[in-house]
């Protein structure tokens, strides 16, 4: 077991370090919220300073409808990141989701890269994290209901990525069993259970079976950010030649196209909450999610990438420069509230 952690710990710090200074962007695909623009409004009738963006989310106010998405964990260097992430998110009240906690599954050794989090962020959401591959043969929930104890979860994401498994050298891509370990998640936890994808998004008949086995809050996170098949691709070329994934490189549904999916669902599942990730890296990027009908917006690896070039310092300057472009998209089209945003048309950009 200690041998398994191991590995698990080594695999999860070369993810971080290939995220924060490989080129791992999506190559031939964009998120597309390029491709959509507000329809200006001249005469706004509201003063900058009525504006909110304050939002309700898992039983506590955001400041703003937004999430430092799950990133990382589990191993000794992980401790001063979720510190440092925590600390932001904390000063700033806005959502933290913890990286995979599988390696917390596996042994003790490095939970305090997870319990930090809460250690510091005592009033924010927080949010725990496993894989689908591991809940397809769960027998009972009890495994994940220690993790979300050891973090004083909120809610608890299961992220799915079978693209991901597919391509990772050490991959584990069986999924038979995942929709029904989800659907025993839901009925054991008493703290609501998310489900995201990692860059690849969901798509509105995926979001509808989620849907019939009791989830209500739903990460598109789709293509047009990291792709991770992108990391993996790399951590495979060291050791594999004539290899099939490359061309997997751009796989997946571009977020846009995924929150337009999912938020049609709305209409018969009005509880539904939706959150946009997936190459979100601007205030207009967030602005536009919500005009789509999406709850809030998340961010992972740009956030990463602010904390290791600047410290928290810069991480705060990146999310106030986020939260400045959502109030002012909210006063260009006369929205004083998160709801009247959602009532916003978006043309395709000419």
């Amino acid at each position: 077991m200690r041998a398994k952690s191991g590995k698990t710990a080594s695999r999860k710090q070369e993810h971080v370090d290939f995220a924060v200074a490989k080129d791992v962007a999506f190559r031939l695909k964009t998120s597309g919220f390029d491709r959509w623009e507000f329809v200006h409004n001249a005469l706004p009738e509201l003063d900058y300073s009525e504006i909110d963006c304050s939002v309700s989310f898992l039983g506590k106010t955001l400041s703003s409808p937004f999430i430092i998405s799950s990133m990382t964990g589990g191993y000794r260097e992980a401790i001063a990141i979720n510190r440092q992430l925590a600390e932001v998110c904390q000063e700033k009240k806005l959502a933290m989701g913890v990286g995979s906690q599988r390696q917390a599954m596996e042994d003790t050794r490095f939970h305090r890269s997870y319990t930090i989090v809460r250690e510091v962020a005592k009033d924010i959401p927080i949010i725990g994290n496993i894989g689908a591959a591991e809940i397809a043969h769960l027998e009972d929930a009890s495994s994940i209901i220690r993790l979300a104890e050891l973090i004083d979860a909120n809610a608890f994401a299961v992220h799915l990525n079978p693209l991901q498994e597919l391509l990772q050298p050490e991959g584990s891509p069986d999924f038979k069993g995942v929709l029904t370990g989800i659907e025993k998640l839901v009925r054991q936890l008493k703290i609501p259970i998310i489900v995201k994808e990692v860059g690849a998004g969901i798509s509105a008949s995926v979001a509808r079976r989620l849907l019939e086995v009791g989830v209500s809050i739903i990460d598109v996170a789709g293509a047009g950010g990291t792709s991770w098949a992108g990391v993996e691709i790399l951590r495979r070329s060291r050791s594999t030649k004539n290899d099939f994934a490359g061309n997997f490189w751009d796989w997946g549904i571009p977020t846009v196209d995924a929150v337009r999916q999912v938020c049609s669902l709305k209409r018969e599942h009005p509880s539904l909450v939706v959150i946009a990730s997936g190459g979100v890296r601007h205030g207009l990027d967030v602005a536009k999610a919500i005009a789509f009908g999406a709850d809030l917006g998340a961010s992972a690896r740009p956030m990463l990438q602010a904390l290791k070039a600047g410290g928290t310092k810069r991480l705060i300057g990146l999310i106030e420069n986020i939260e400045m472009e959502l109030k002012g998209a909210m006063f260009l089209t006369g929205s004083r509230t998160l709801r009247d945003l959602q009532q916003q048309q978006l043309l395709l950009a000419s």
